[in-house]
């Protein structure tokens, strides 16, 4: 695959999130990230998801996907070209580990008590569903954060806080299986979208899966030909729209459950800003 066709199938905050990079600040259609090499206080990379490309304001260089990978991992155009192959939903997925660059160390797990970290829960109103989560107080590069974790299925956290959002250890999906062998799942791309879901429907007869990235999709291509059912409940951008594409694609009964919050960018949004009791 070409440079030119490479750039228009793959988003650029997909592949930031494959490095573990995730904005500090966002409005949408534009966001701001920690630059790519260096360490710094400000974020001063700014990314532009519409026109896939970013442009960093401490040194005044441009990126496309391309040169994100070839950055990251110190790589030629071919090798960068390849890493992406896996990111395009035309091409077959792989199974390939998303690796996790930073050092941290895990200092504290402990129920939600920070009022920083509540607070945020009831700002998000998902604070009733507050046992599902857990306070993390951790060691990044050095310095020392805390955040709400969410476990995936190889025992490490994705972590949100009003500032910051990251995965301390091993990037996967999470998996929640109720007791009963259930022939319907009900699929998330983000925990916060879960923990929502909870507080409008806490008796489904359902699995649930939370992909914590899109681009762990290729984890579960299998499992998901366990269920009978597939419910969708992705974002309203292109990465959530072209997976929801790929599993209509894949797979037989699924509903696109995304129709309920169609002005919103994904379930949480539209239940904090839209949803009527």
């Amino acid at each position: 695959m070409n440079c030119e066709k490479i750039k228009q199938k793959v988003g650029i905050r997909t592949v930031l999130e494959s490095f573990n990079l995730f904005p500090v600040k966002e409005n949408g259609k534009t966001a701001f990230y920690f630059a790519l090499d260096r360490d710094e206080k400000i974020p001063s990379l700014s990314v532009d998801f519409i026109k896939n490309v970013a442009f960093d304001f401490g040194t005044g260089m441009s990126y496309d996907i391309i040169s994100i990978v070839q950055q990251l991992n110190k790589c030629s155009v071919s090798e960068a070209l390849k890493y992406l192959e896996k990111f395009d939903f035309s091409v077959q997925y792989q199974k390939e580990e998303i690796r996790t660059q930073a050092e941290y160390r895990i200092i504290e797990i402990k129920k939600i008590q920070n009022p920083t970290l509540i607070q945020y829960l009831k700002i998000r109103k998902v604070y009733e569903q507050r046992y599902l989560v857990k306070e993390l107080h951790y060691q990044l590069n050095g310095r020392n954060y805390f955040g709400i974790g969410f476990e995936n299925n190889s025992g490490g956290f994705e972590i949100r806080n009003p500032y910051s959002k990251i995965c301390l250890g091993k990037k996967d999906v999470t998996l929640i299986q109720g007791e009963e062998d259930n022939k319907e799942i009900t699929l998330f791309e983000g925990f916060l979208d879960y923990l929502t879901f909870r507080n409008l429907e806490k008796t489904k007869n359902s699995d649930y899966l939370i992909l914590n990235s899109t681009i762990m999709l290729f984890k579960v291509v299998e499992k998901l030909n366990e269920y009978d059912k597939i419910y969708l409940f992705l974002d309203n951008d292109e990465n959530g729209r072209l997976t929801t594409a790929k599993i209509q694609s894949g797979y037989k009964d699924v509903e696109d459950c995304s129709l309920i919050y169609h002005n919103y960018k994904d379930l949480n949004e539209w239940f904090c800003q839209g949803y009527i009791e």
